[in-house]
């Protein structure tokens, strides 16, 4: 999707969330310093989930105002998806970020869009995160793109990441220097 041309700067994202319906974190991605610290983080996450949950974010994104950020968010069964920008950002661009990324997590999870197969697959949503935003710049908001390089990803990798344990990559690893070093 294009997006109008910026005078200045590109609209910038702060930050994508995936909670659970208590709050708690599923999948979250920082992409600037206002939150330098791990306990900063979490408290954002708190109160940015207290202050959304009495909302019905469930048919449509919902917009809000928080700490001089904007905030984009909506719920779907028992995730809660949030796009943060700072309060100079365009709110329709801010959307745009959130459906893509909903939409591509609904591909990738077939449309069984819920805490746990979300943890299942947790591997397949931050390979979706990293393909929609690169150090707060929006690189791609078309779900069905975003979803398409995910699932590319995997099948590069031969058997994707969440089909092996540990001690099978383990053993992979070591049959791979095994044989690097027999050379």
């Amino acid at each position: 999707m294009a997006f109008p041309l910026y005078y200045g700067s590109c609209p910038v994202v702060k930050n994508i969330l995936l909670l659970d319906s208590e709050g708690k974190r599923v999948a979250v991605k920082y992409y600037c310093d206002d939150w330098p610290t791990y306990s900063a983080k979490l408290a954002f996450e708190k109160s940015i989930f207290t202050k959304t949950q009495k909302t019905n974010a469930r048919t449509e994104a919902e917009i809000a105002m928080f700490d001089s950020n904007i905030v984009v968010y909506k719920f779907v069964q028992d995730l809660h998806f949030f796009v943060t920008g700072g309060d100079d950002e365009n709110e329709l661009i801010l959307a745009t970020v959130l459906q893509g990324f909903y939409d591509a997590v609904t591909l990738l999870l077939r449309s069984n869009v819920e805490q746990r197969e979300a943890l299942e697959n947790l591997d397949l949503i931050l390979l979706c995160l990293d393909e929609i935003v690169d150090g707060g710049m929006i690189l791609e908001t078309d779900g069905s793109v975003i979803a398409g390089k995910v699932a590319s990803h995997n099948m590069d990798d031969g058997s994707p990441i969440s089909e092996q344990t540990i001690s099978q990559a383990l053993a992979t690893a070591r049959e791979h220097l095994t044989r690097s070093l027999l050379r």
